[in-house]
């Protein structure tokens, strides 16, 4: 469903996006993670044509978003971290104005819009100003309108942002539904929301790609040796010196009590090497019975902590050694939205030429909201403050 090939874009000497490339495939749902200022909402806007990239190949479906931005859009549904709401309108009125916009049939508009706000359930706030809804009820207009023109493709930007939890397990719901007939792209900071819907996560730090795969691969994956946890009854030091005597086994450590009858232990054993049948063996030649064994796997926040600071590391050192790394991405880091303020001023100042260019993967910022009719939909005019890169 999406082919991102080398895909680069530059504010000035900034990269907020650096040559990363990635597919997803139709029907998966595909978290995409990343800091504050690495890359993703810049990455997006590219991908609804919102923004044109300096480098790089973006297709949808099979279109090119360069060379045929209105097929690409008329398969997108957006919902940007500020939903795109016309606060003077009711809920209706919008969601037929969007309907418009997105060029859906005209004996088509009120079926689709009555179907968006059933799964939305806000049916009963139709004749509603949207300025008048709180703003968990704004939050499920902005997915409405999303969901308006039947897109195969949406871009879900902190879609449970200003939800109460008991809304925030719906709408999980609702997603996980969504990706039986749709692709779905996911970015959200609230990890735990990803490792629950998400098939597959791309992580993104100072615009490039830092890891792609399942949570459970990465999970796996992660650090250089494998955890096991195990409940075994019997004396400490017999356990530990029989566990030690293992093969691949690199520590034990008791966790809890060792004082009660049955302890905890954490044993740490070289990266594929899998100890759990000898620790079996060993343990019942002692008489020290197994009451509970797994592995620890790294949670999802856990593996997105390690990558960065990982990543952050390696420029630190590279910059140490003059190559440069940790300063070319230093303005990423602290905030690309200022690299794209400092972009603008530094064009304005030679006659503001530059803002032709950026807007000229799509005409103009107007002629953006109106080919948006092909369902980024009038979103798309809030989507560049949002970053260059500014989550």
């Amino acid at each position: 469903m999406i082919e991102i090939t080398n895909l680069t874009k530059n504010y000035g000497k900034i990269k907020a996006v650096d040559d990363i490339s990635f597919s997803v495939q139709s029907g998966e749902i595909v978290g995409f993670l990343g800091p504050n200022g690495a890359g993703k909402t810049t990455t997006m806007n590219i991908l609804t044509g919102y923004i044109p990239s300096t480098a790089g190949v973006v297709k949808v479906g099979g279109f090119d978003v360069m060379e045929e931005p209105e097929k690409v859009k008329s398969q997108i549904g957006y919902l940007p971290e500020q939903p795109p709401l016309y606060f003077d309108l009711t809920v209706l009125e919008y969601l037929m104005f969007v309907a418009e916009l997105k060029k859906v049939q005209r004996n088509q508009r009120k079926l689709q819009v009555d179907e968006a706000m059933a799964m939305m359930r806000i049916g009963d706030h139709a004749n509603r100003l949207v300025k008048n809804l709180s703003k968990g009820y704004k939050q499920r207009v902005g997915f409405a309108q999303a969901l308006l023109g039947e897109p195969e493709l949406l871009i879900l930007d902190e879609p449970t942002i200003g939800l109460d939890p008991r809304q925030i397990i719906e709408m999980r719901s609702l997603i996980k539904s969504l990706g039986k007939k749709h692709t779905v792209i996911l970015s959200s900071h609230i990890l735990q929301e990803v490792s629950a819907v998400c098939e597959r996560v791309i992580i993104i730090n100072k615009g490039r790609i830092a890891a792609i795969d399942t949570p459970d691969n990465l999970s796996k994956n992660m650090g250089e040796v494998s955890r096991l946890t195990v409940t075994v009854e019997g004396k400490p030091s017999a356990i530990i010196s029989a566990a030690e005597g293992i093969y691949g086994v690199n520590s034990v450590e008791v966790t809890g009590d060792r004082d009660r009858a049955a302890a905890s232990y954490v044993i740490e054993s070289d990266k594929g090497v899998d100890v759990r049948k000898p620790l079996f063996f060993a343990l019942s030649k002692i008489s020290c019975p197994i009451l509970e064994m797994s592995f620890l796997t790294y949670s999802l926040e856990e593996i997105f902590l390690e990558l960065i600071a990982s990543e952050r590391s390696i420029q630190d050192t590279q910059g140490e050694d003059g190559e440069g790394g940790a300063g070319g991405a230093e303005g990423i880091e602290g905030d690309a939205g200022d690299a794209e303020s400092a972009y603008f001023e530094e064009i304005g100042a030679d006659g503001g030429g530059g803002f032709e260019s950026v807007n000229s993967g799509s005409d103009s910022v107007d002629s953006a909201n109106v080919t948006a009719g092909a369902n980024v939909a009038a979103g798309a005019n809030i989507a560049v403050g949002d970053d260059g890169e500014g989550e």
